[in-house]
């Protein structure tokens, strides 16, 4: 399937909504444009899921089965890996060769929960005494079931499309749910190409079903929906918040993966060639958006201006471009929107009296590029210091103790990933239990790994993906007693 086909794929896809326009963020050229699905698209998709789990023809498929098919899903992911790359290179602008590492992890997610289908068991246990009504029984057997929710609603966005279509996906599927699934209107395409191959896999028809629409249509209309038992929703956390709204109407499950403010702690002791270069790229690669990506970087004072002058280096070193740019390794922020959202923050800084080291400013060229951005002299009060910008924008602040920086690390709403570079390991390890923060990574970013679970403290989110956790969470736990 061809990125060309794709492109008519979805602009023939049915709807009744607006047209929606994809542009290619590396020129602002229109790629496409397809009809809003709205809340038809989604009535007719969660009636399809509803019927193939009713059916049992995936839901009840033993699990060594279900593990055959998501192996070939995976072998056919390796096979189409260069198409998938350059389809979500293309939509979202990022550089082919990031692209394409992350399309390989996508082929091991499948692999990594195809070894779970045969692994979801319960627990049995012989029950002495009970609490029944009559006091009468005992001597009693008792066990759990896992089963599956039922019909999940799966609502991803635009950073990095193809592999969060995988990590909601491939856990759903092993756990033997049905789904409907929305990507982002921004980058529909990789999508389209991975339904072909779950149909080629032997996913039977109505298990996923792909609408396509704005967030707030077709996936308001999802996560609302009565006949949906579960969302699982990356994105903000203030859309994340309307996603709990919306699943009260009949208390459906929600697993949300939200928003980050991490910090980086660089101590005196750390290999700073090796922290200012791991700091740079992390919160420059892909423009800063990442959910992940470390906005604050916290320097200990002997060596503060030495990391401000290594990140403004990198910043102003690094090659942008998009697809068809050679050397480049960062790409365009997403939209004029984004563009917008992040110029803003910046502005702001710049009337709040914030130092800008380098950057701050759009590339003089076309598409949505922004210069990598240092900040200094951040108040903790600002909205720079508070809020996810979601762009290539850092802030560097001074610190001279444990307690001082871990105060400021966890001054924030958000808590999903944090990073400590030091070479004494016991204080590493000291800090890792103080930070307020789902994953913490000590001497290494931006890392992270299948068997683990992923998740955030605070406004970050609600659950776990990734590793047992992940599986689990398509899962409900039903307790049996028999009188024996």
């Amino acid at each position: 399937m061809t990125l060309q086909s794709v492109l008519d794929e979805i602009a023939q896809r049915p709807g009744a909504g607006e047209r929606i326009q994809i542009i290619n963020p590396a020129t602002e050229e229109l790629i496409a444009d397809f009809a809003d699905g709205g809340a038809e698209a989604v009535n007719e998709a969660v009636d399809r899921a509803r019927a193939s789990f009713d059916s049992g023809v995936w839901s009840h498929l033993p699990g060594n089965e279900r593990a055959k098919v998501l192996w070939r899903v995976a072998d056919l992911i390796d096979q189409h890996a260069a198409d998938l790359a350059e389809i979500d290179s293309f939509n979202t602008g990022m550089p082919y060769m990031q692209a394409n590492m992350i399309t390989s992890t996508c082929a091991e997610m499948f692999r990594y929960y195809a070894g779970w289908c045969t692994k979801l068991e319960g627990i049995a246990h012989d029950v002495q005494q009970t609490g029944g009504i009559t006091g009468a029984f005992s001597n009693m057997h008792a066990y759990t079931l896992k089963e599956p929710y039922g019909v999940v609603g799966l609502i991803f966005p635009w950073n990095g499309p193809i592999f969060n279509f995988c990590a909601k996906l491939a856990p759903s599927l092993a756990a033997g749910c049905s789904s409907v699934v929305k990507p982002a209107e921004e980058t529909p395409l990789s999508a389209l190409l991975l339904v072909r191959i779950l149909q080629r896999a032997g996913i039977p028809e109505g298990v996923v079903n792909l609408v396509t629409g704005y967030g707030h249509t077709a996936g308001a209309a999802l996560a609302e929906h009565p006949g949906v038992d579960k969302i699982a929703f990356t994105g903000s956390t203030e859309i994340g918040k309307r996603i709990v709204q919306a699943s009260a109407g009949n208390l459906k499950r929600v697993t949300l993966e939200l928003g980050g403010k991490s910090p980086v702690l660089i101590y005196d002791d750390a290999d700073l060639g090796m922290a200012t270069t791991m700091a740079s790229m992390g919160i420059f690669i892909h423009s800063g958006q990442g959910c992940i990506c470390g906005s604050r970087i916290f320097a200990h004072r002997k060596v503060y201006d030495q990391v401000v002058e290594s990140v403004a280096t990198m910043a102003d070193s690094v090659q942008l471009g998009g697809p068809k740019d050679e050397n480049a390794m960062i790409g365009p922020l997403i939209s004029e929107k984004q563009l917008g959202r992040v110029m803003g923050y910046i502005d702001e800084g710049k009337r709040d009296g914030v130092e800008v080291v380098t950057g701050g400013h759009r590339l003089d060229r076309r598409g949505y590029f922004v210069h990598p951005t240092v900040l200094t002299d951040v108040d903790p009060g600002m909205r720079l210091y508070q809020q996810e910008i979601f762009g290539p924008v850092v802030a560097v602040l001074p610190f001279d103790d444990d307690d001082e920086v871990v105060a400021q690390a966890n001054n924030s709403d958000y808590g999903l990933a944090a990073t400590v570079w030091t070479r004494d390991i016991s204080r590493a390890h000291r800090l890792a239990k103080r930070i307020q923060s789902g994953t913490v990574t000590l001497n290494c970013q931006m890392v992270f790994d299948h068997s683990m679970p992923f998740g955030g403290y605070k406004q970050s989110g609600w659950g776990y993906e990734w590793g047992r956790a992940g599986v689990e969470s398509y899962l409900q736990t039903k307790t049996v007693y028999a009188q024996l």
